[in-house]
């Protein structure tokens, strides 16, 4: 028996997926595009230079750019060393159920419905519904928009009307803003769920809870206590294998709210990034043999990908590297640790939104050795962890290892 860890380093794409231009995102790679800001001086913000991820770097990542997309991301060229891959999405979005469902084996069966870039964006009778139901004076909002500014935009609106915030984006969601104290944190979580009951069976894939404090638009900021409503995957995903052969899935961070909750034993959640690598060492402590310890860390999509914020998606990519030498120090000897994305969010990209991209995926362990595995599918990666574990294979994908 052993342990098997997924890391997904959220939005943390490297181009060349072989759809993109049907997602208007052909020539988007998040990773390759920083790292030449960084080389370029266009990243100054907060630190300075090339891009410096030395541990990352001898897993493999810069040589995992370059299988996935050709581009020599520049300081991220040590030679071919690690277990590393590059991964082919095939489900049909760029959104974070869809990479983490197949990620997990189970790649989406169907499409996700979105809403239109319109304004109104939402159907006038199903927000008549959703007001009506869950006793509202009205909601502000409704149309696309990028959480932060629509906040600033419409928060003292919203504190004085007791109206909600609703807006949408490029992702199957609907999402919804208050503010902590003046409306109420379970007040908003209570309207999420009225209006999951209402927007769920249209194949809408989360709805999620924005809340945020402060007075003034200058101050106005969103907390921690987010949370997301997300439609159960449609078959048994790793978390769920790995509970029935006796295991435990261990979730830090979103993974709870991305798979509905099911096929969880364990859940840390709601802190920045940083101090979420500590509790998954906590749990890298506590595992036993036959456990997933299955972790997301966001803020590289939340708070430097869809604001375009390069710098910032820079120090934050420098900060989880320094940590990374801490989580390679605690595996075991019969361990498997994977680092891998759900898909991309070029902070050069135009627009706001997600960018279809392939996905680093670099394998450690003590038992492990170093060797390109070359181009997979996304579902291999739960594949990967249920051969390691000792279950049965699963309905797609294949052990890369």
């Amino acid at each position: 028996m052993a342990r098997a860890l997924i890391l997904v380093l959220d939005s943390v794409g490297c181009g060349g997926a072989p759809d993109a231009a049907q997602f208007g995102d052909e020539g988007s790679n998040t990773l390759g595009h920083i790292a030449d800001a960084c080389a370029n001086g266009q990243a100054e913000e907060g630190r300075s230079g090339p891009l410096k991820l030395p541990n990352l770097d001898q897993l493999g990542l810069g040589a995992a750019i370059r299988l996935a997309s050709g581009h020599p991301a520049p300081g991220l060229d040590a030679g071919p060393v690690g277990t590393y891959a590059a991964a082919t999405e095939i489900s049909q979005g760029k959104d974070t159920p869809s990479g983490h469902w197949e990620l997990a084996g189970v790649p989406v069966p169907f499409d996700w419905r979105y809403f239109p870039d319109t304004k109104p964006a939402f159907p006038p009778e199903l927000i008549a519904e959703f007001v009506k139901r869950a006793d509202l004076p009205g909601i502000l909002g409704d149309c696309h928009a990028s959480g932060v500014p629509i906040i600033r935009e419409l928060g003292e609106e919203h504190i004085r009307t007791g109206k909600p915030i609703c807006y949408t984006s490029a992702d199957s969601v609907f999402q919804i803003a208050a503010h902590e104290q003046h409306f109420g944190l379970e007040r908003l979580y209570e309207i999420c769920e009225i209006a999951a009951e209402i927007f769920h069976p249209l194949m809408i894939g989360r709805i999620i809870a924005r809340p945020f404090i402060g007075e003034t638009p200058a101050d106005f900021s969103r907390t921690i206590n987010r949370r997301d409503l997300a439609i159960e995957p449609p078959e048994d995903t790793i978390c769920d294998r790995v509970i029935a052969a006796g295991g435990r899935t261990l979730a830090v961070g979103k993974i709870g709210d991305i798979f509905a909750h099911r096929g969880i034993s364990e859940l840390k959640k709601g802190k920045p990034d940083l101090e979420l690598v500590d509790d998954l060492l906590d749990f890298m402590a506590d595992a036993k043999d036959g456990d997933l310890i299955f972790t997301n860390l966001v803020e590289f999509d939340s708070l430097y990908g869809h604001p375009r914020d390069v710098s910032g998606y820079a120090r934050a990519l420098e900060a989880f590297d320094v940590r990374l030498p801490e989580i390679l120090a605690a595996l075991k000897q019969d361990d498997l640790l994977i680092i891998t994305a759900d898909h991309g969010n070029d902070p050069t990209w135009r627009g706001t939104e997600h960018t279809r991209e392939r996905v680093p995926v670099l394998c450690a362990g003590p038992s492990l050795t170093d060797r390109e595995i070359g181009l997979v599918q996304m579902a291999d990666v739960g594949e990967t962890v249920a051969a390691h574990l000792g279950l049965e294979p699963g309905r797609h994908g294949r052990s890369f290892l």
